[in-house]
């Protein structure tokens, strides 16, 4: 026999197609529940990679390469203005 789980208590990837407005609708939008949902994030991320028994440099690597990207993506339009050009 299945549980019925309401929708609101499902994950993401149990969520199907046509339950997706509704269930974004059901979130927490406000500033204390996205601060919590990033802590929740942060708290997932450093148990998962960073507090483990054999842990490698894959955790912190992760880290250093959103952080590239992201200043990557933060200064694109400056790179991008001062790029060779072939003036012709």
């Amino acid at each position: 026999m299945a549980s019925v789980v309401p929708l609101k208590d499902k994950k993401l990837m149990e969520v199907k197609l046509g339950e997706l407005p509704s269930w974004i609708m059901m979130r927490n939008f406000t500033p204390n529940g996205i601060v919590g949902a990033i802590k929740r994030g942060s708290d997932r991320y450093y148990n998962k990679y960073i507090n483990v028994r054999k842990g490698s440099i894959s955790g912190i690597t992760m880290v250093l390469a959103a952080y590239v990207v992201f200043s990557y993506c933060l200064s694109y339009k400056e790179l991008k203005h001062e790029r060779r050009r072939k003036y012709h």
